[in-house]
């Protein structure tokens, strides 16, 4: 059940915390954390908390804003801080979970090392920067880590812990239909029979407000293809989560095998990539998409990120065109051949 190779990384990380001494921590995550980010937030924090006698705090930038990321919260009781009211000054040490120094996608600053780094995402640079790094690209999601970390600790898994460690890793790899399922399915397996089943369709099928179905009438009004492309652009998005969330559901029409959806909120446009080609790589695409502006990445078949924008509502169309012809033309498509669907 436990790699050798997580063994060994939990003995490296137990003597590293003792030698780094006292000392508050902070955890975060990327902002606008997914179920993926949150429960290994929680996990991790709970080991520095019981195991390691840790002064702890786990804190989270933008919003938790999916109805389903608010229901699991809500049910297995995670209480997380705004980073908005932290003052980092207060602490010593600094974990990323889901995340990692220098992608944009975290409000950790630049000036500020991390002392542990645990991601599933392929390496970045800044990562070589950190005391400690645990980068599993082959892991399907953060979460299987961490819950490897939780079994080499000793600590008691609770209900709570299990069932948050189930719907993260259900929900990252999509009830594994993308990725590889590696541990992800054997961790899953093991962690189903002590998850409270009530509990996950609670969260998996959260009530919703009207601004969910004002966010998807907006999205199926908007809808543009291109052979095996699919492509959304929304006036507006109350949380960036929104933009994923139509992402997933937009890849479901019969046909499409590529969907970027983009949405602006506040002072950025949102993007998000989905494909079904599992010898894609969605996240170089990104990067690729956004240059030097922008900043993202993902997976071989998910990918997220944001670009800046000026403030104007024209230069937002203008930005959303703009991206929309730099995927399609890395697809080898004619982004002249772009047409509306209009459903009927």
């Amino acid at each position: 059940m436990i790699s050798q190779r997580t063994q060994q990384r939990f003995r490296e990380l137990a003597e590293s915390i003792e030698a780094w001494g006292d000392g508050r921590w902070l955890v975060m995550s990327h902002d606008n954390p997914d179920p993926d980010a949150l429960v290994s937030m929680a996990i991790l924090g709970q080991i520095l908390k019981r195991r390691f006698r840790r002064k702890v705090t786990i804190a989270y930038g933008g919003i938790i804003g999916r109805a389903e990321n608010q229901e699991m919260c809500r049910s297995l009781g995670l209480h997380f801080s705004r980073l908005r009211h932290i003052n980092l000054k207060h602490y010593r040490h600094f974990a990323l979970v889901d995340t990692q120094p220098g992608t944009g996608n975290n409000q950790l600053p630049a000036t500020l090392s991390a002392r542990l780094v645990m991601d599933h995402h392929p390496v970045r640079n800044g990562s070589s920067q950190a005391s400690f790094a645990d980068i599993r690209p082959d892991y399907g999601a953060t979460a299987s880590i961490a819950a490897e970390y939780l079994l080499s600790s000793g600590l008691p898994i609770t209900k709570a812990a299990a069932t948050g460690l189930v719907y993260a890793i259900h929900s990252e790899t999509l009830s594994f239909s993308r990725e590889s399922p590696g541990p992800d399915r054997v961790l899953y397996d093991h962690f189903y029979p002590l998850a409270t089943k009530r509990t996950l369709g609670r969260i998996q099928f959260p009530r919703v407000p009207l601004a969910y179905f004002r966010t998807l009438s907006n999205a199926l009004t908007s809808l543009e293809a291109v052979d095996n492309v699919i492509v959304c652009h929304l006036d507006s998005v109350d949380t960036p989560d929104s933009v994923p969330e139509i992402a997933d559901l937009l890849l479901r029409l019969e046909g499409k095998t590529w969907c970027l959806a983009t949405g602006p909120h506040e002072d950025r446009i949102y993007l998000s990539i989905r494909t079904t080609n599992t010898r894609a790589n969605a996240g170089a695409a990104m990067r690729r998409i956004l240059g030097r502006k922008g900043k993202g990445g993902g997976h071989s078949m998910i990918a997220g990120g944001w670009y800046p924008l000026n403030g104007r509502s024209e230069d937002t169309n203008r930005v959303q065109r703009h991206l929309t012809e730099k995927l399609l033309r890395i697809l080898k498509k004619e982004p002249a051949r772009l047409v509306r669907l209009v459903l009927e």
